[in-house]
């Protein structure tokens, strides 16, 4: 006590102020708060990790990682982020491999920084979603058997105890944003905030907008594209490729039972299949096979689709599977706390994620969300063949015709730092697609900076520059 003060009432005055502050660091979690990871580089900005209880009485809680932004925080929007699979990591993906502040380094004991951090340009929360992935978890056996629907559902829980959590983030804007698979998850949390918002009669989200990367939309349109950007790009023959173009129909393609597929059909899809998966790594068609800091997160998006599945070799990256299965990590991030009978991994092992969900057609969900006011961008990394720009931009455009949008933006070549970052275009001031040059299946990791530079055009309500002289604050 007598630390607090030099004596009598400034004692008791001086000892409540500090109370105070260790309940309550501007409205975060004390308990919560990551004083420092191991080996981890000083920073100014607050870190937080933890749970949050979706469901008390099945036992069922999820896994987070908050990351203040850099400068000014407290006048900067909130953005979530998720990475896909189904059942992939966003702490081992979004978090520490492409656009946290922070890289495992080689030697998977300590971190680097990463100086093109999207917390540059907003807070950042990542969540391992749904429960089996990560440090996530349920203690009834039943809720690893899970889908969209309970996924979308137990993020909308997670969203309003997260904001119990963090109250004084409940008026500020929210964007969400991911990629892949997460073209599923963001769109459909999406509508479940617009319905919560709906119905509520008391606090309200402040869905500012939808960002999602490479995102699977609607298989008939996906699937094909992939064999389009083989043949495009070189990696097949023409006549594996026009046999797959003119023998296939994809119409109505569905994963785990692909119909409508002839035996020629089948026959040079197997054998595109193979010419590319032997020698090439889908997930980024310029690098060389094996290259040690590639993520695992997508594996299960072509292992669900029995006739068309790419094999990739990943080579997968120790360091990071390495650094959060030290204890040492485990207590700074207060994770584990029930002591997991498994290792953490980037994909999770114990998950049955549905294998017929992925044959949902997002559109119309994006259609309703756009149809709400709230801004969405889609947008591809050029590199990327297993989700590539080819569906992605056809889906975009019948998403606008379908909206009646007319261009806004003509499709053409946007900068940054006096080179073309990528292209894009604009439908109706709400609806914009873009590529990023050089880009990869995972766009933060593989062009740090001019995915930045995407990501704070999206969440400062920006168009992408269409000139050399055009700067960015990022």
């Amino acid at each position: 006590m007598g630390r607090c003060g030099f004596g009598g009432v400034l004692i008791v005055v001086c000892c409540v102020w500090l109370n105070l502050v260790l309940v309550d660091v501007d409205g975060y979690p004390v308990e919560d708060l990551v004083v420092r990871l191991p080996g981890q580089p000083k920073v100014g900005f607050r870190q937080y990790a933890g749970y949050v209880d979706v469901d008390v009485k099945a036992g069922r809680s999820l896994f987070y990682y908050f990351v203040e932004a850099e400068k000014d925080p407290d006048n900067k929007p909130l953005t979530l982020w998720l990475n896909g699979g189904p059942g992939c990591s966003s702490i081992g993906g979004g978090a520490f491999t492409e656009l946290g502040p922070f890289y495992p380094k080689g030697d998977g004991r300590g971190l680097r920084r990463n100086s093109m951090s999207w917390n540059r340009a907003s807070n950042l929360l990542f969540v391992e979603s749904p429960a089996g992935v990560g440090w996530s978890y349920s203690n009834t056996t039943s809720d690893y058997n899970s889908g969209d629907a309970s996924t979308a559902n137990d993020m909308h829980i997670f969203m309003m105890k997260w904001y119990e959590k963090f109250p004084a983030f409940k008026s500020r804007g929210l964007f969400l944003t991911g990629e892949s698979y997460a073209g599923h998850y963001i769109p459909q949390l999406a509508i479940e905030i617009l319905d919560h918002n709906e119905h509520s009669t008391g606090f309200k989200l402040n869905l500012k907008g939808v960002a999602i990367g490479n995102p699977l939309l609607k298989l008939d349109r996906d699937i094909p594209a992939t064999y389009e950007y083989f043949w495009s790009h070189g990696m097949i023959s023409d006549e594996i490729g026009l046999t797959i173009m003119n023998k296939c129909d994809f119409d109505d393609y569905m994963f785990a039972s692909p119909h409508n597929v002839t035996d020629s059909c089948n026959h040079a899809i197997s054998v595109a299949n193979r010419m590319v998966s032997d020698y090439i790594n889908g997930y980024d068609v310029i690098l060389d096979v094996c290259y040690p800091a590639i993520v695992e997160q997508e594996l299960r998006l072509r292992k669900l689709a029995t006739k068309t599945s790419v094999g990739v070799d990943v080579c997968m990256s120790y360091e990071r599977r390495f650094y959060f299965n030290l204890p040492e990590v485990q207590k700074a991030l207060h994770a584990n706390r029930t002591n997991l009978p498994y290792s953490w991994s980037m994909c999770s092992g114990v998950l049955n994620y549905s294998d017929t969900d992925g044959n949902i057609n997002i559109l119309p969900l994006l259609k309703r969300i756009v149809q709400n006011h709230i801004p969405v961008w889609v947008f591809s990394g050029d590199q990327d063949s297993v989700v590539p720009l080819l569906g992605s931009r056809t889906l975009v455009r019948e998403l606008a015709h379908e909206l009646n949008y007319k261009v806004t933006v003509p499709y053409g070549a946007w900068f940054h730092k006096g080179q073309v970052g990528g292209w894009a275009t604009e439908y109706g001031n709400l609806l914009t697609f873009a590529t990023v040059r050089g880009a990869a299946h995972m766009v933060p990791y593989a062009q740090p900076s001019r995915a930045l530079h995407l990501f704070s055009s999206f969440v400062r309500g920006r168009r992408l520059p269409s000139t050399t002289n055009t700067p960015i604050d990022d």
